[in-house]
Order: C-alpha cells, then sequence, then structure tokens
C-alpha cells in the first residue's frame, strides 16, 4: 500500500525524468529571461526580450494609487485596448530589479492585468505593452511610497 509522502516522492522523481527528456509540455517548463530581470532601465529591459525603443501612447493604461501605504505589497495594474498585445511588463524605475513583472498574452485573453509589486521608494512605474507588429507601447505613473518594501 503507497502512502501519500511515496507517492508525491515517485511523482516528483517522474516529473523531473520527464522534464530532463524535454518531454513535459512547454507551458509546463519555467521560462527564465535573466538579461531581462538584470536590466538597469526600460529600454535595457524591452530590449532583453526581444522589443523595440518604447514610445509613450495613450492606448496604454496604468493603474496604482498616488500615494502607498507599504512599499511591500503595492496594488499596479496594466492594460490595453488595442489588438495584438502579445506582452505586458510592469517595470519598477528605482528597484534593484526593474522588470518587476512579465506577461504573456494571447488573443483569446483580455489585455489587462492587476498585481501587487515591490517597491523599494518612490518611483516611475511603467505599464508596456509588447505589441505583435513589433511596437512597444508604454504608460507611466509616479506613485510615492511611504514605507519601503525591498529591504526598507
Amino acid at each position: 500500500m503507497h502512502n501519500r509522502r511515496q507517492m508525491l516522492s515517485r511523482s516528483a522523481a517522474l516529473a523531473g525524468l520527464l522534464a530532463g527528456a524535454g518531454l513535459l509540455p512547454e507551458a509546463a517548463q519555467a521560462a527564465w529571461a535573466q538579461a531581462a530581470f538584470d536590466a538597469k532601465s526600460m529600454a535595457d529591459a524591452v530590449k532583453a526580450l526581444g522589443g523595440s525603443a518604447p514610445a509613450e501612447s495613450k492606448d496604454v493604461t496604468i493603474t496604482g494609487p498616488d500615494i502607498a501605504e507599504n512599499g511591500a505589497v503595492v496594488p499596479v495594474g496594466a492594460a490595453t485596448g488595442l489588438a495584438g498585445a502579445k506582452r505586458l511588463l510592469l517595470l519598477v524605475e528605482k528597484n534593484p530589479t526593474v522588470l518587476a513583472g512579465v506577461f504573456d498574452l494571447t488573443d483569446a485573453v483580455e489585455a489587462n492585468i492587476n498585481t501587487r509589486v515591490k517597491m523599494a521608494q518612490s518611483s516611475n512605474v511603467y505599464a508596456v505593452a509588447m505589441m505583435a507588429d513589433g511596437k512597444v507601447l508604454y504608460a507611466v505613473k509616479e506613485i510615492k511610497v511611504t514605507l519601503g518594501g525591498c529591504g526598507g
């Protein structure tokens, strides 16, 4: 008789073997854009993700508080109504790691995301939409932080 612990152990081992052999579906394998997360500016992060020079646009919107009480959990959102959005990015200009989030999109979903990010200090926050035609559009909002979240 197998118990739960043995079953989980064997399942993890099997998943490891399948992943090592390249037999797991691509969606089940984590993609890590190390260069994008190491970038120190919005332009560098977009370039590392295969985008062109970003241009400010009224078609991209960013939501977030004017003043965040706690930098550890700042609610932000990004959206665009344009057709052909393939990826939404959230970037925090003065964070140690500028890129806060990457969200891959398909035509089956609405290009509208909401999440929480950590902010080390008051900073500009960018919502970037990477489009299917190669255009990269962004919106920016300044968010003031009263209590630091990244080590503060």
